[in-house]
């Protein structure tokens, strides 16, 4: 049968760095400490293409995938990133015409918390996962991988805030006392969407719980399924008296990896965002940043 893949392409004889197949669900069996745990995990799978070859065969990645992730049903995975580093390594051997693999994964993940401890549920986080194999000119298999997770949360503004509080005491000079100068005030609040990933070397872990509470600490206060009227009075106070810009939750977030981190070697790097989905304008606020642990130490935090 002919091979068309096999073939050169037409025209425009160009090295492609990234084809594959991607939005690919499975269920993934990972073995945590404590409990099995089943993830819906979604993939993107793909390999570099050398400019003499017309395409990539797609098959390879589809089967490799099922193999991989099929198989954890009776042999649990460590975590999500050890599959995709996996599935990395086998791309290279099933497609011996490609240096480069990468592998995505992003997948729904619980845990069991609440705003008090009768009132604990499931909450759901966004977890993430990279694995990426490069083919030495020596033929060894270099490969790096990545995890980190998502957690929704909120945030007050802490500039409608004082503009709010100058406005009261205009109106009400007696609210100027310093009695009232440390009161929480109203505010604009936004739902927050923030992640922490890490980039690691092979050998190198991190527990995606840890993760997780890391970002809620950076946030002007997490947020719950189950809130009765009295627990969203709570929340609305933890938040207003934590006003946070997107630029503060990086800069919270960040400062305390170190701190929260301690084994994580220097040359680890560090990838942060955050996206504030406003109320009263309309449009979203961003802020990002990426630096290495080496980076966070310095005394000045890179």
């Amino acid at each position: 049968m002919r091979d068309v893949h096999a073939e050169a392409p037409a025209r425009g004889h160009l090295r492609l760095r990234s084809v594959g197949v991607a939005g690919i669900r499975k269920p993934l069996v990972v073995q945590r400490a404590d409990r099995q745990v089943t993830l819906a995990v979604t993939f993107r799978v793909m390999v570099d293409l050398p400019s003499g070859r017309k395409g990539s065969d797609l098959s390879r990645n589809a089967e490799i995938l099922a193999e991989v992730v099929d198989s954890t049903v009776t042999r649990p995975v460590d975590s999500l990133e050890s599959a995709c580093s996996s599935i990395a390594r086998e791309l290279l051997v099933r497609h011996a015409y490609a240096t480069e693999a990468s592998v995505e994964a992003s997948a729904e993940y619980f845990l069991r918390k609440g705003v008090s401890e009768e009132k604990r549920s499931y909450e759901d986080y966004l977890l993430l996962a990279e694995a990426r194999a490069v083919r030495e000119p020596d033929g060894a298999v270099r490969l790096s991988r990545a995890v980190g997770a998502e957690a929704v949360g909120m945030t007050a503004c802490p500039c409608a805030m004082e503009t709010c509080r100058a406005e009261l005491v205009r109106e009400h000079p007696d609210l100027a006392g310093p009695q009232f100068a440390d009161l929480p005030m109203i505010s604009h609040n936004q739902r927050n969407r923030t992640r922490l990933v890490f980039e690691l070397a092979d050998a190198e872990e991190v527990e995606v719980d840890r993760v997780i509470e890391a970002i809620e600490a950076a946030q002007s206060s997490p947020t719950y399924a189950i809130l009765k009227r009295g627990d969203e009075g709570a929340v609305v106070l933890d938040a207003h008296r934590h006003p946070k810009f997107v630029e503060d939750v990086i800069r919270d977030l960040l400062a305390g990896v170190p701190e929260r981190f301690p084994e994580l070697p220097d040359s680890a790097g560090v990838r942060a965002s955050t996206v504030s989905e406003e109320s009263i304008h309309k449009y979203n606020v961003e802020a990002s940043h990426r630096l290495t642990m080496g980076e966070l130490r310095r005394p000045n935090g890179g």
